[in-house]
């Protein structure tokens, strides 16, 4: 298991889903370049509740960041060109609305008269 960071948008929208147990869990799809601008698809489960909802509060092509334990793969595309993804369980996601609502939070507190 890798621990990971990934920044990328979201492609579709993400979906509920609910096991043979009757335990709900969310599903979604995030592009991801890395420093050479090479694009890698990032398959993504969440099970936390709050993970859960921050994904599908979303719509396609939202900015997000993820955190949780990433496990790459590899895939063939249609045309026969191997290509890198990672499937990632999901632990924590932030969004632009997650950072702003932080951002308003500290402002709140800050009592620095400067």
């Amino acid at each position: 298991m890798i621990d990971g960071l990934i920044a990328g948008r979201l492609m579709g929208d993400a979906s509920r889903r609910t096991d043979k147990a009757g335990r709900g869990y969310t599903v979604a799809r995030v592009l991801a370049r890395n420093k050479a601008d090479e694009e890698f698809i990032v398959n993504v489960i969440a099970f936390d509740d709050a993970a859960c909802a921050a994904l599908l509060a979303l719509a396609d092509g939202d900015a997000l960041s993820l955190t949780g334990a990433l496990t790459p793969k590899v895939w063939t595309d249609k045309q026969g060109i191997t290509r890198p993804s990672l499937d990632l369980v999901a632990t924590q996601v932030l969004t632009a609305y997650h950072a702003g609502r932080k951002q308003a939070a500290l402002g709140a507190n800050d009592t620095d008269p400067d």
